[in-house]
């Protein structure tokens, strides 16, 4: 009875946080499968982190709690923060929500592998220690991970930095937030339960935020797509913004390249529309059925980017001002579809 109480502390806080914050997303764009595959990356991080944490505290020759509170809060946060780089690079995630969610996912694999490891370590401990690690330091390694997915997915959309220093902010509010935990300034017990009181408000407020914004891209993005696709289709294009913008760039392109990004723009503005109609019905409750056109529409648009290339594609980002959200919408569409 002892050990299944101790088990249940130590893992089911970390998977019913999870839980909360999967149900608190009300467009509930991250999907299961999506949710599991993070745990599991988490599992393989925890791993690499056992192993790389031995080779260092041999390595530097320091005492243990001194690498706990100095060395491996950098090296478990970086290892958890190379799959959020990886998600938020690939345009796997769309909004703030989202890499909450994941980044929290990662955060709990690496914490349930580190429990059970620490269970076969620490075979004497009481409930107690089981408390404070299931409470508090496996919420915290989900914590750190999600706000540094949650910055650095902010950071992503506003495009006011560079590749180079893009991801620093997020890893490194991750690495000091650790790193502070791990100072036990606080009683272990009383850490614990800060964390357990102080981050679902944190995160509560943080998916109002991204909801509102969310709602706020859906409704201005929509019409900003309609009206440039009504412009497009209603045959005097020469006479629009559009089109006095193409004739700036016709002289750098062959009229047939020019054709072609006028296709692109139109397909690409259909599928947006598409895309943005999906969500507003997903957050009605309902689910709408796969559209036989979409699988064409994607060929045609990526034969006509490879028919244009980057400089053309460079050439289109004024009129559709790509951003990392449009093309995770496009993404999130294809792989619906492909499911259908």
């Amino acid at each position: 009875m002892q050990t299944a109480a101790e088990f249940a502390i130590a893992f089911l806080p970390i998977l019913i946080f999870l839980i909360f914050m999967r149900v608190m997303d009300s467009f509930q764009l991250v999907k299961v499968r999506q949710v599991i595959v993070a745990i599991l990356v988490g599992f393989t991080v925890a791993f690499l982190a056992i192993l790389t944490n031995s080779s260092l505290i041999n390595l530097l020759d320091i005492s243990t709690v001194s690498f706990s509170r100095f060395v491996a809060p950098v090296s478990e946060e970086i290892l958890k923060f190379l799959f959020v780089v990886y998600l938020i690079r690939a345009s796997k995630v769309g909004f703030m929500v989202d890499a909450a969610i994941l980044g929290f996912a990662i955060g709990a694999g690496f914490a349930i592998i580190e429990n059970i490891y620490y269970m076969n370590m620490l075979t004497e401990a009481g409930l107690l220690t089981w408390f404070v690690r299931g409470f508090g330091t496996a919420i915290m390694h989900g914590g750190t991970t999600a706000i540094a997915a949650i910055i650095s997915k902010d950071l992503s959309d506003r495009k006011e930095w560079s590749q180079a220093v893009l991801f620093l902010p997020g890893l490194t509010t991750a690495i000091l937030l650790h790193a502070l935990f791990n100072m036990f300034i606080l009683p272990p017990l009383t850490s614990a339960l800060l964390i357990m009181l102080l981050l679902p408000p944190i995160f509560i407020m943080i998916f109002k935020q991204s909801e509102e914004n969310t709602r706020k891209w859906l409704g201005t993005g929509l019409d900003s797509d309609l009206e440039m696709l009504r412009l497009l289709m209603a045959g005097n294009i020469s006479e629009t913004r559009i089109g006095n913008y193409l004739k700036s760039i016709q002289n750098k392109f062959t009229p047939s390249v020019v054709g072609d990004i006028i296709c692109y723009l139109r397909v690409y503005l259909e599928l947006s529309i598409k895309a943005k109609g999906i969500l507003i019905m997903k957050e009605n409750g309902f689910e709408m059925p796969p559209d036989p056109e979409i699988e064409a529409q994607f060929m045609e648009l990526n034969y006509l980017e490879s028919q244009i290339g980057k400089t053309g594609k460079l050439a289109m980002q004024p009129l559709l001002k790509l951003n990392n959200t449009d093309l995770w919408q496009l993404s999130m569409m294809q792989k619906n579809q492909s499911k259908g």
